[in-house]
């Protein structure tokens, strides 16, 4: 599986709306975004020009543990 590159923070936070997360802090360059679906799941995400790719990789692989799905398939549903 190979993950995009360059990945706006911005679009990133605006895919995750559509699994239900929320922005629902911001401290500094980083914006902690919140969903209730499925349970309370919190993640973080950095505010920079574009994602490194092992922090989009933890973000990413964390989030598909707590829907019960593949990178692969969020990605899928994410389109970014």
């Amino acid at each position: 599986m190979k993950l995009p590159r360059d990945v706006d923070p911005e679009r990133l936070i605006t895919a995750l709306r559509r699994l239900g997360y929320e922005a629902t802090r911001q401290t500094g360059a980083h914006v902690r975004v919140t969903t209730q679906l499925n349970g309370e799941h919190h993640e973080v995400i950095p505010k920079h020009k574009s994602i490194k790719l092992g922090t989009l990789q933890s973000i990413l692989g964390s989030i598909a543990r707590h829907h019960g799905l593949t990178v692969e398939e969020l990605l899928a549903r994410l389109d970014v």
